[in-house]
C-alpha cells in the first residue's frame, strides 16, 4: 500500500487574489504562512482584470511548479479560478479549492464571459451577508452552480483585511477539511495504481465538519 507522503501529498497551497491584490495585512497572506512551500499567482497588472490573462497566469504558475495544489481564492479571484478550471487550463493537479467572497460576474462582464459550470474538485464556498460584490443570494446561486460546499459567514463585508480579515484562523480550518476530504480519494487512486488488478470502490467525499454540499 502506498502512502500519501510517496504520493505527492498532502497538497501545496496557493493563493489567488482578487481585483488590486492583496495586501500584508489579507488572509491570504497570513493563510499563507500557515503552510510551508505556499505559492501566490501574480498578475502583470492588478487594476486590469481580465479572466482569459488572469487564468493564463494561474495556469502558468502552476505548471512551474510540483503539484497537487489546493487554491484559496479570493473576489474576482475566485471568478478566475473557476473559469481556468472549466476551460481546462489546469490539468488534473488541483484537488479542492476554497472560494471566499467571490465578486458577481455581473460586476465584471467587461473582464470576459463567465459561465458557472460544476466543477470537477471538492469545494468550498464561502459568503457574506454584507458584502457589496455579491449579494448572498448570488453566493449561494454561484456555490450550487459550481457544486461547492457553501457557508454563510453571516456580518463579515467583502472577507478582507478591510473587513477586519487578517489572521483568520477558519480560513486554516476551511483549507484542512478539503485536504482530509480529498485524502481518502488520492489513497484509493495510489492503491488502485500500486494493485491494479484489485476492485477499488469509489466514493462522493464528504465534507468533514458540517459543511453541507449541494448535490
Amino acid at each position: 500500500m502506498l502512502s500519501c507522503a510517496q504520493s505527492r501529498w498532502p497538497p501545496r497551497l496557493v493563493t489567488v487574489p482578487g481585483l488590486h491584490g492583496s495586501d500584508g495585512a489579507h488572509w491570504q497572506t497570513w493563510l499563507e504562512r500557515q503552510f510551508a512551500h505556499s505559492l501566490r499567482v501574480e498578475q502583470a497588472d492588478w487594476d486590469a482584470p481580465d479572466l482569459a490573462v488572469w487564468s493564463d497566469a494561474l495556469r502558468e504558475r502552476l505548471a512551474r511548479e510540483r503539484g497537487p495544489f489546493l487554491l484559496a481564492a479570493h473576489s474576482f479571484g475566485c471568478l478566475v479560478t473557476a473559469h481556468a478550471l472549466q476551460q481546462g487550463k489546469l490539468g488534473a493537479d488541483v484537488a479542492g479549492v476554497l472560494f471566499v467572497a467571490p465578486a458577481s460576474p455581473e460586476k465584471f462582464r467587461f473582464a470576459g464571459p463567465f459561465e458557472a459550470r460544476r466543477l470537477s474538485v471538492p469545494s468550498i464556498l464561502i459568503g457574506s451577508e454584507t458584502d457589496p460584490w455579491m449579494p448572498l443570494a448570488g453566493a449561494r446561486q454561484l456555490a450550487q452552480q459550481l457544486g461547492s460546499a457553501f457557508v454563510n459567514l453571516g456580518d463579515a463585508g467583502h472577507i478582507n483585511s478591510a473587513a477586519g480579515f487578517g489572521p483568520w484562523p477558519r480560513a486554516k480550518y476551511f483549507i484542512d477539511t478539503l485536504v482530509h476530504c480529498e485524502a481518502p480519494k488520492r489513497l484509493r487512486d495510489d492503491e488502485a495504481q500500486a494493485e491494479p488488478v484489485r476492485d477499488v470502490e469509489s466514493a462522493a467525499p464528504v465534507l468533514p465538519g458540517g459543511l453541507s454540499a449541494f448535490a
